[in-house]
């Protein structure tokens, strides 16, 4: 596999082999060991408070991610038996005391604490103001704890928020924050990093955070922050038109700096080798701006990633002698299942079509010895089919366990992020290129106003009467509702694409009322049924947060 010093570096910080300093300055109470003003004596010191920052990514991406976003109206989890886990959180039957829920906001949490620790650290040092090196990685820093605190906020929206470093638990204690005031600080923070970091090229690894994906995350929030959010109040509501436009054009103004540069583009060699491409550990900075990096040295210890068992088609446990491991796939649990009318909603030339739903899975025959191939006929038996065990190299350390990274954003993600902005500010006409832009990468017609009605019209796909298309723009809205879905379906956008849009629960009661994966005898996919308006928009504060930090007052998110 093909990974970068940084990737083997973040696997030997978890597997505990570097400097024990390190390790040490990261734990909950690291002045029991060591002192900041002792430890950022010296770059490679300070290179390492920066992995740190990084080493929570696979706790949070490695499986937590694959079920917070859902369900939206592309994939639910597999099983409605409560679990206190993913079912619960895609059926929204869950609770604040989800254990998900709470390792995501341990996680966040954590990430943002161990940022905080490494900025002030590096911001301490010597010569800091006339060293472009340290002032890199505090940008690396600062991108990160961006992330995190977006996925806050996007989560659980006002939360308790800080940028200094908490040395115990205690001061971890705070009241919640606005999050407009939690959303200045993400884009001062991105705003650092873009003017900070360079531009990738060739030879960049995307585990790496880069300018552009800097500018890619900062589109992201600006678009989330224009939309609808609930309330602390129960309200559902999004900035006044003129915020909303300042939020679009700066958006417009970063794809304006991604065309100037001029590297990032889509994949070379198509949509399908793309995706096959993250399964087989290919790195690629072109398409992929930024990535989760996973690799476990033995299947046990090091980032243990989960793409392409967890979520992919079912792959059954060879029934092989441990030293054959090498030769054969691993096993794929298959946790998740694709929404089924998504197949033919594709036309028929869309190359994004037989990666997004994957209608097979993996026997072992035990007569010849390997596994085969065995189409589901049902489509309540389909998969998410971005990541796959028949993709990745042949052999597994551990039968469940994979190397794949997770995608966070990617180029066509930031076309269509700049397609929104341009029809938001009267620009349709340009936003209809970049939309099409994307359809051609995936060999799908372009969308003109002649052919709209055959194709974003029944019987193709489900009329949306939630979106008014009577204008040029609606109509844009309309074909951008399916294109989203069409481009980036599992990869944690869907579900906070339809709440921004303030459309989820409309959206999820369309799917819920049309799709094969309920009958009259069995509700495989019941969010639509289940989710309510002006709460499940967010998730619960976890309940020991709750009973721990006496500031929140023990009041929870609205309805929970």
């Amino acid at each position: 596999m093909k990974k970068n010093n940084l990737y083997y570096i973040l696997c030997l910080l978890l597997c505990g082999l570097t400097n024990s300093a390190c390790l040490d300055t990261l734990t909950e109470d690291p002045n029991s060991y060591y002192e900041k003003k002792d430890f950022f004596t010296d770059k490679s010191k300070a290179q390492m408070a920066v992995v740190g920052v990084y080493s929570v990514l696979p706790t949070l991406y490695g499986d937590y991610e694959m079920a917070l976003p859902c369900s939206d109206d592309t994939y639910y989890a597999s099983g409605t038996n409560s679990d206190n886990t993913r079912r619960d959180i895609a059926h929204y039957t869950l609770n604040p005391a989800n254990q998900y829920v709470y390792n995501a906001w341990k996680g966040l949490y954590q990430g943002i604490n161990y940022a905080n620790y490494a900025i002030q650290g590096i911001e301490g040092m010597e010569n800091y103001e006339g060293d472009t090196d340290l002032q890199a990685m505090v940008a690396e820093a600062k991108f990160l704890r961006a992330l995190y605190a977006f996925s806050l906020v996007r989560y659980w929206g006002d939360v308790p928020f800080k940028t200094t470093y908490s040395d115990s638990y205690e001061h971890t204690y705070q009241p919640r924050s606005s999050r407009e005031t939690i959303y200045d600080q993400i884009i001062n923070d991105l705003n650092f990093a873009k003017g900070h970091l360079a531009w990738a090229d060739a030879s960049s690894s995307p585990e790496k955070a880069s300018q552009g994906s800097a500018r890619a995350l900062l589109m992201r929030v600006l678009l989330q922050r224009a939309g609808y959010s609930l309330q602390m109040d129960g309200t559902i509501t999004r900035p006044d038109e003129s915020k909303r436009q300042e939020y679009f054009n700066a958006v417009i103004q970063e794809w304006e700096e991604f065309k100037t540069n001029g590297y990032h583009n889509f994949y070379t060699t198509g949509y399908l080798e793309l995706f096959k491409g993250f399964s087989a550990g290919t790195l690629d900075s072109q398409e992929s701006l930024f990535e989760v990096a996973f690799y476990s040295p033995d299947g046990n210890t090091g980032t243990k990633g989960y793409w392409g068992t967890y979520i992919g088609p079912a792959v059954a446990a060879p029934g092989i002698a441990s030293t054959e491991a090498n030769q054969f796939m691993g096993r794929a649990n298959a946790l998740f299942r694709v929404v089924p009318e998504w197949k033919e909603f594709f036309e028929a030339g869309d190359a994004r079509r037989d990666v997004m739903v994957c209608t097979y899975k993996f026997n072992w025959d035990k007569t010849s010895y390997s596994h085969k191939k065995v189409e589901n006929k049902s489509g309540r038996d389909w998969y998410p089919g971005k990541w796959r065990r028949e993709w990745m190299p042949i052999g597994y350390k551990n039968p469940n366990v994979t190397d794949v990274n997770f995608c966070y954003i990617r180029y066509a993600d930031v076309v269509l992020m700049a397609a929104e902005a341009f029809n938001e500010t009267d620009n349709t006409p340009e936003a209809w290129k970049l939309l099409n832009s994307v359809r051609k990468r995936a060999g799908a017609t372009e969308i003109t106003s002649e052919n709209y009605a055959s194709l974003l019209k029944a019987p193709k796909v489900y009329n949306l009467n939630f979106i008014n298309d009577g204008d040029e723009a609606g109509r844009f809205r309309t074909a951008l509702y399916w294109e989203r879905g069409f481009e980036l379906a599992f990869e944690g956008q869907r579900k906070y694409d339809l709440i921004r849009w303030g459309i989820i629960q409309e959206a999820l009661a369309l799917f819920f009322e049309n799709s094969a994966a309920n009958t009259s005898t069995s509700t495989g996919y019941p969010a639509g049924k289940n989710f309510r308006k002006g709460k499940h928009e967010l998730f619960p504060i976890p309940t020991d947060e709750l009973q721990l930090n006496y500031l929140l007052e023990n009041k929870n998110n609205p309805n929970y």
